[in-house]
């Protein structure tokens, strides 16, 4: 911690290189104070980078030795991490500054750095500490003991320039850091989501660092920074709760290519514990191999589905009845009522397998029972009637001969000790003719073939699913072979049932490697993105993942697309969480201009939503302009516009949405730019978008929602072509 004084002379702002709306200082006071400031904390940034390399060598030193136990390895498995985390934080190492009331000051970056010696203070807060709050939330009305924020923009190594904002009420925004914010918002797209610690907003800063004690549903239309919010929380929480990173994160996506848009940002924050994926991948060995229709899709989401797979598993359980065993060429019988009991203390919250695993070790004590009891009768009658001639064979033979032996309890009273009692069960338990016979009895059983003798048979549909109409049932018997969307849960459903049949042993130095390989892997948290569009079986299992319930969901209901027809997060999370869970919601629009959203109104009206559109607080200045083309003239005039508009925007980016119909026929002549369908688009962002007949997205299944979504793609420039018909 360092004291420095808290403003300038004047008290104000008016040391950045440009004011909060883009003009340059007007005073030559003015620009002086600019120059100092600028050389103030560059000095600060030279000093934090010098540190930051020096922690980095030395980390890099102790990973060159060899690790030779367990504990040393997992020593360097920490001390990797940590390395990493210094070696992604080149840039945007330090961002902020915070002068107290009191004249301390505190830089806050994007990792912590303590000055040498254990005790000292730090020399950079790490923006999740506790200490970095106020950098987000502290305003003029709460100023939390802070004289001023500023914000410290960075290129590389070089300090280009800063934004102040005093908190004693003689300046007002409505935004924290409104000149960085404004600024990184008018950057160009480059394809991939960069991080957003420097310029969160005090409604996004909550949300992240909410409690994670229950399910936290977030609420935000377009351009609020959900997925923002949803990464540096993942971020905030695995620095806040160590613990978590023991468990891993699990970040589900919509799409594959959304998840290769966001997959820097997690490691630029130094978060290595964090498995990304999509509900379609979440089964590693399971490939979706075709599409399906979305009244399927939309039956086989249905919370129905869950307890039907139950009573599907229950019935394939064995009924207990007595049991005739062979063993060493005698046959042992183990009484109907000693099966019950063993059977009834197996399945007792027990998979199928794992019940069936502990039947079998209940079985193999049962009958070393019966093999003891029995014997040991045989050997009294035994003993009974032929006491004597033994007697006379034992002294014929001479006790000299068996001077060495040492006698066991069988052999001197016909009693087992409980040494041979103990290896008579391993025996049994290892033999291959008892493991057949329980195989038999109690079959082993595979998730993939049990849902296609189900989802194929219009008999057993009806008596698991009888809330499934005879209609529904013949869709769903009559699809084809491969997997669908709709079926990677119901798959997952069934192997959570079954259990494995051996308990997976976990592999890999790192624990996200070890929870990608195992579908049975409990998370510490796992956060949702577009959480709008998963269905009430793919809820299930997201808390099959994460059974305490720390998971947090972001989305927007107005954008849902999905075959389901919730159209409140009431309806969409009740058959799993019921009421237990809390809202949240994003209100502000930072991405989308003023000039774009003021467009989705009707849109969203005409979708049946009774939600306002989020306020957008930032204006491009670009009109939205519209373009009349017939069919015939419609590829070459898209061709000409993504020209035009990738000239105007030269090292950002332009999307183009169009209806599915239309996607075959613009991929011919748009080989080098996104071409996609309003679902595809969900999440992502350009500097312009081209929206390809407006009204035949809003023709689609959910296209009104298609179209809100295609509309608030943009950070600059909305262009559409419209169609004559």
């Amino acid at each position: 911690m360092r004291r420095n004084s808290a403003l300038n002379n004047n008290g104000t702002a008016g040391v950045s290189d440009v004011t909060p709306h883009g003009e340059p200082p007007s005073s030559t006071a003015e620009s002086v104070a600019r120059r100092s400031a600028v050389a103030e904390e560059q000095e600060f940034l030279d000093l934090a980078t010098a540190r930051r390399d020096r922690l980095a060598e030395h980390l890099q030193a102790e990973l060159s030795a060899e690790a030779l136990d367990a504990l040393e390895r997992a020593r360097l498995r920490m001390l990797r991490q940590q390395y990493e985390e210094l070696r992604q934080a080149r840039e945007g190492l330090v961002f902020g500054r915070l002068d107290g009331l009191d004249g301390t000051v505190r830089h806050v970056g994007r990792i912590g750095l303590r000055n040498d010696g254990e005790d000292s203070e730090p020399l950079l807060v790490d923006w999740r500490a506790p200490a970095a709050r106020p950098f987000y939330t502290a305003t003029a009305v709460d100023p939390q003991g802070q004289a001023r924020r500023r914000h410290i923009r960075t290129t590389g190594s070089t300090v280009v320039g800063v934004d102040d904002e005093p908190l004693d009420g003689t300046m007002t925004a409505e935004l924290v850091g409104e000149g960085a914010l404004l600024a990184a918002l008018d950057q160009r797209r480059t394809g991939h989501m960069s991080t957003a610690i420097s310029t969160l907003q005090r409604e996004q800063d909550d949300i992240i660092r909410a409690e994670a004690t229950g399910p936290l549903i977030v609420q935000g239309g377009p351009g609020t920074g959900k997925t923002v919010v949803a990464l540096h929380r993942v971020a905030y929480l695995l620095f806040a709760h160590r613990n978590m990173a023991d468990q891993a994160v699990l970040l589900l996506g919509p799409s594959p290519r959304f998840l290769e848009y966001i997959a820097q940002v997690l490691p630029a924050l130094g978060e290595t514990a964090v498995v990304s994926a999509t509900c379609d991948t979440l089964l590693a060995e399971i490939q979706v191999g075709r599409d399906e229709s979305r009244l399927l899709a939309e039956i086989k989401g249905r919370a129905l589905w869950q307890p039907a797979l139950e009573n599907y598993v229950t019935s394939l359980l064995p009924r207990p009845r007595e049991l005739k065993l062979r063993w060493e060429g005698e046959f042992y019988v183990i009484t109907a009522a000693a099966v019950a009991q063993a059977f009834a203390s197996a399945v007792q919250g027990r998979s199928y397998h794992r019940a069936r695993a502990a039947f079998a070790e209940q079985l193999h004590h049962l009958l070393a029972e019966v093999v003891v009891e029995q014997r040991e009768a045989l050997m009294d009658e035994m003993e009974e009637g032929f006491e004597d001639i033994l007697a006379r064979v034992d002294k014929s033979m001479g006790h000299d001969q068996h001077a060495g032996r040492t006698p066991t309890g069988s052999d001197i009273n016909g009693l087992f000790s409980d040494e041979e009692i103990e290896d008579l069960r391993c025996r049994i338990a290892e033999n291959a003719t008892i493991a057949r016979f329980i195989e038999a009895w109690w079959p082993t059983v595979d998730a993939e073939t049990l849902l296609r003798d189900l989802l194929t048979d219009r008999t057993l549909l009806a008596r698991i699913a009888p809330q499934l109409s005879p209609e529904e049932i013949t869709a769903v018997s009559a699809e084809p072979a491969p997997w669908a969307s709709s079926d990677i849960p119901l798959l997952d459903a069934l192997a959570d049932l079954l259990g494995e049949v051996e308990a997976p042993q976990p592999q890999g130095e790192f624990v996200a490697d070890r929870a990608r390989r195992q579908r049975s892997w409990v998370y510490g948290h796992v956060v949702v993105d577009e959480a709008q569009e998963l269905s009430e079986m793919q809820w299930h299992m997201v808390l099959r993942r994460c059974p305490s319930r720390s998971i947090t969901a972001v989305g927007d209901i107005d954008q849902a697309e999905a075959a389901h027809r919730h159209t409140s997060w009431a309806q969409a999370v009740h058959a799993v969480f019921g009421d237990r869970w809390t809202a949240a919601e994003l209100t502000i629009c930072y991405r989308t201009p003023r000039e774009v959203m003021d467009l989705t109104g009707p849109v969203l009206k005409a979708a049946g939503s009774h939600n306002a559109p989020p306020r957008a607080v930032r204006s491009a200045g670009i009109a939205p302009w519209e373009l009349t083309v017939t069919s015939a003239e419609l590829a070459d005039a898209a061709a000409q516009a993504v020209r035009q508009l990738r000239r105007r925007w030269q090292g950002g980016t332009v999307g183009v949405v169009a209806p599915a119909g239309r996607i075959p026929e613009l991929l011919a002549v748009l080989s080098d730019v996104a071409v996609l369908t309003a679902t595809q688009s969900k999440g992502l962002e350009w500097d312009a978008t081209l929206l390809i007949d407006p009204q035949g997205i809003a023709a689609e299944p959910r296209g009104w929602n298609g179209l809100y979504v295609a509309l608030t793609r943009c950070t600059q420039e909305l262009g559409q072509l419209i169609l004559t018909r």
